[in-house]
């Protein structure tokens, strides 16, 4: 899907592209393209002398092809954050700034964009070049990790609650569903990170790269202190995490050993009763309490002594607590 839009008076409007000659307007300051097609590619092509990246491509990792500096402009490809519910993906968009105008190429639809565009559109966020609109990008993804570790955080502090809790008994359940949360919130985590570090490298070579007015040079800066501060608090967090994780798995052993402990105080204390009733199920011919008139009950009065003995050493010494 290609998008164009012009500046407005520092709003940015979108357009309509109907033909090659609509992308050569002088007040075109942005072209977007999302998941584009073949023709699409061409159409942009043909008109700015780019080398769009293909799908693949924007996955590739190493810094020389990530971030780079040519004749045409610089060119990002950097990575954002996208949640959807309670699931988080990466999704990664190429940036490039040529003759005043920005490309954008993205295979997924992007909340942080979206943003953007309505808060450009209604002049919430003025803006003067392409690269207002570049760094814009980068200031609501920062601001959108933000708002994903306060939402971790929540969800921790909840699942603290539970773990933390001075209830006799926790069901099985319960832990079990915590356990599942508290790994979906450390992977939530371990991608926010990924993206603030990422972010970090691009908008730290935007300064290298001397584009950049004075002014958008002091909101880089500032969207760096940004990203120092959560990256620390993600460490943070994984900490948290490592700890509910280990009060969580060292609950769930108490409770194995507890069912342990009842089979095994079971085995104990049915065990002297099953050693007097094989003594007295055996049918030797000169067992002197064979013939006994009172044998039966004496064997059920041994066995209920011989089980209730071991029990009750038990409770004394509070085994069974």
């Amino acid at each position: 899907m290609l998008g164009a839009f012009v500046l407005d008076e520092g709003r940015v409007i979108q357009t309509r592209i109907d033909n090659r000659t609509d992308l050569t307007r002088k007040d075109l300051i942005w072209v977007d393209l999302a998941y584009p097609s073949q023709q699409e590619r061409e159409l942009v092509h043909s008109v700015f002398p780019l080398e769009l990246p293909e799908d693949e491509e924007l996955q590739d990792l190493e810094a020389s092809a990530r971030y780079y500096q040519d004749q045409h402009g610089v060119h990002i490809r950097s990575t954002f954050v996208q949640t959807v519910e309670d699931t988080a993906a990466i999704v990664t968009m190429s940036f490039s700034l040529h003759q005043g105008r920005l490309l954008t190429v993205h295979d997924d639809d992007l909340s942080v964009l979206t943003l953007f565009r309505m808060q450009a559109r209604s002049g919430r966020r003025m803006v003067s070049d392409a690269g207002d609109i570049l760094l814009g990008c980068y200031e609501l993804g920062v601001e959108r990790d933000a708002d994903v570790l306060e939402q971790i955080y929540g969800a921790l502090d909840e699942v603290g609650a539970v773990v933390l809790s001075r209830k006799e008994h926790i069901t099985s359940r319960v832990m079990r569903e915590n356990v599942e949360r508290i790994a979906a919130q450390e992977d939530l985590n371990s991608k926010v990170r990924l993206d603030l570090i990422d972010n970090r490298r691009a908008l730290s070579f935007l300064l290298r790269s001397r584009v950049l007015s004075p002014e958008q040079t002091q909101r880089v800066k500032g969207v760096l202190r940004d990203i120092d501060s959560l990256t620390g608090h993600t460490g943070f967090i994984f900490d948290k995490i490592n700890f509910l994780m280990d009060a969580l798995l060292g609950m769930i052993n108490l409770e194995q050993n507890k069912i342990i402990k009842i089979f095994s105080i079971a085995a104990v204390v049915f065990l002297p009763p099953t050693l007097v009733a094989s003594i007295y199920g055996m049918n030797f011919e000169n067992m002197p309490e064979i013939k006994w008139v009172w044998g039966y009950p004496a064997a059920i009065f041994f066995m209920l002594i011989a089980g209730a003995a071991p029990y009750v050493y038990f409770r004394k010494k509070g085994w069974l607590d």
